[in-house]
């Protein structure tokens, strides 16, 4: 309630400051004005046209800001970010829509950092001064949206995409370019969002809808956001060298026949966490198989309460098609399984080879004997679990990570805040 308070009465300054000519906080519409060294820069509304976003300068996401196809905003390497307080219609948010541009390219020396309000860390500083990996929803997350192909139930061509309220005059994503360009993402931050806009529906830290090839996307971080870490829904962008820490729910998400490569990823789990992956297949007819390669998932051991995760390392839902190759799994509960759900699509496209593994390897969870415990498949209509236990089966336990011989490369992570913290997450 003390933060509640805190937070309402800054932001409430920094409305009233900005009415003033001559005070170091300026407020203005997305599309007008041209902050200052060492000011903070409220910004709300629509960005129509091209805008650069500078290092000097905090900029306060007020409610949700578009950035309008045509357009282009280009971020600083070292810019801060911070989204104001709110839930539902009033979560803040940065939302690329389609046909617009994004070129956020930070650097390993001088990430982008995006966080709430609330945060006080500074430009300079890489590392929260007060905010933790638990303190979640604080403010909404970064949607991309393109034209690339989605697979929409009904065969539609377009959709809204989720955490956008219906009727906002922006948000559709999805179309026919494989190609399709939103930009170039770098060495880009998340913090603390995964605001509520309704009953069981919140932003995800990266939202990516219909996001084509032709943009670039790595050096990704997101922290404590309270719904998904990343989310791919549909589209056809390879992203890469992605590290997620402590968020609500599942760290890496892929939806609608999204066709690209994911690679080098670290998950890192905390008590309230749901999965490492939630990977769903096509809702229409076209289809789209993915590439997930490289990948350390650390699970989490500690006491279950009323609010606790599921912590289960995957689940591969509804008609899941794609490749799952160089996967370490680490730890967890006796519960923390890799799972098929019990999903015809799932088990024909395992059949069928469309669905596959390799190349797996896991640090057993305390009281595990047998790994066949964690690898099922709920349906019981393919060979799933024994193609994972048996002697040439696709997984091998090790004894430790130092063992392992798959997973992510964690040293492209030096940047990061999970870097700052690995030594007490036992990495």
């Amino acid at each position: 309630m003390k933060k509640l308070i805190l937070s309402t009465i800054l932001l409430t300054s920094l409305f009233l400051v900005s009415c003033t000519s001559d005070d170091d906080v300026l407020t203005g519409p997305a599309e007008g004005g041209n902050p200052g060294e060492g000011e903070t820069f409220v910004v709300s509304g629509t960005i129509q046209e091209d805008q650069t976003w500078t290092k000097n300068t905090v900029y306060v996401l007020d409610g949700k800001v578009v950035v309008d196809g045509g357009a282009t905003l280009t971020i600083e390497p070292g810019t801060i970010i911070k989204g104001a307080e709110g839930v539902q219609t009033q979560a803040s948010a940065l939302i690329i829509d389609r046909d617009a541009t994004l070129n956020a390219n930070g650097t390993a020396q001088e990430p982008i950092i995006f966080t709430s309000i609330l945060d006080n860390i500074q430009a300079g500083q890489t590392v929260s001064p007060n905010l933790t990996v638990n303190d979640r929803g604080l403010w909404g997350g970064v949607i991309v949206l393109g034209n690339a192909p989605s697979s929409f139930e009904g065969d539609a061509t377009e959709e809204l995409i989720e955490g956008i309220p219906a009727n906002s005059g922006f948000g559709l994503y999805g179309g026919s370019d494989s190609n399709d360009s939103s930009g170039n993402i770098e060495y880009i931050s998340i913090r603390h969002g995964g605001a509520n806009i309704g009953e069981g529906n919140e932003i995800n830290g990266l939202t990516l809808g219909g996001v084509g090839a032709g943009t670039t996307i790595n050096h990704i971080e997101v922290i404590a956001n309270l719904d998904d870490g990343v989310e791919f829904f549909g589209g056809t962008v390879d992203a890469s060298n992605i590290i997620v820490w402590g968020v609500g729910d599942d760290s890496v998400d892929i939806d609608q026949a999204y066709s690209g490569t994911i690679s080098n990823v670290a998950i890192v789990m905390n008590n309230v966490s749901d999965h490492g992956l939630e990977i769903d297949g096509p809702e229409g007819s076209l289809n789209g198989m993915y590439t997930l390669e490289n990948v350390t998932i650390f699970s989490d051991d500690s006491e279950t309460n009323a609010n606790s995760g599921n912590r289960e390392f995957a689940q591969f839902r509804s008609s899941a098609m794609g490749i799952n190759n160089n996967i370490l799994l680490v730890g967890g509960l006796e519960t923390s399984d890799f799972t098929l759900q019990d999903n015809q699509g799932v088990a024909d496209n395992y059949n069928a080879e469309q669905l596959m593994f390799s190349n797996i390897e896991i640090v057993l969870p305390a009281g595990v004997t047998d790994v066949a415990t964690l690898f099922t498949d709920a349906s019981g209509l393919t060979s799933f679990q024994d193609d994972a236990k048996g002697t040439n089966g696709f997984v091998t336990v090790v004894e430790d990570t130092n063992s392992a011989n798959t997973g992510a490369n964690l040293s492209v992570f030096g940047w990061t805040w999970v870097s700052e913290a690995a030594s007490t997450l036992g990495f």
